[in-house]
């Protein structure tokens, strides 16, 4: 069981006024991902992380998104300003179980 997944992926903004913005999971991921820690669900199917993108490290959830049958990983405003990253940036990210 591998505890550390990496792989790259676009930023999105999610469409209305709150200016949330995602990363998607890519499928193969995201299905290593249920297999292995699927157990540690909790609210809202979520799974904690602990993410890595550039330097900046945090722990939050990722959730799933029945629509494309992966997680979604929500990127906090703070991370976004301190790494310079913006909607449609193709960023490398590390979830941590």
């Amino acid at each position: 069981m591998k505890g550390v997944y990496k792989m790259r992926s676009k930023v999105w903004l999610h469409p209305g006024h709150a200016g949330w913005h995602f990363i998607t999971v890519p499928k193969d991921v995201a299905d290593k991902i249920r297999e292995n820690f699927g157990h540690l669900k909790k609210g809202w199917g979520s799974l904690p992380v602990v993410v890595t993108i550039r330097k900046t490290e945090w722990k939050t959830s990722i959730f799933p998104d029945r629509k494309s049958g992966t997680y979604l990983l929500g990127i906090k405003a703070e991370v976004r300003r301190k790494e310079k990253i913006e909607a449609e940036d193709t960023v490398s990210v590390s979830l941590r179980f």
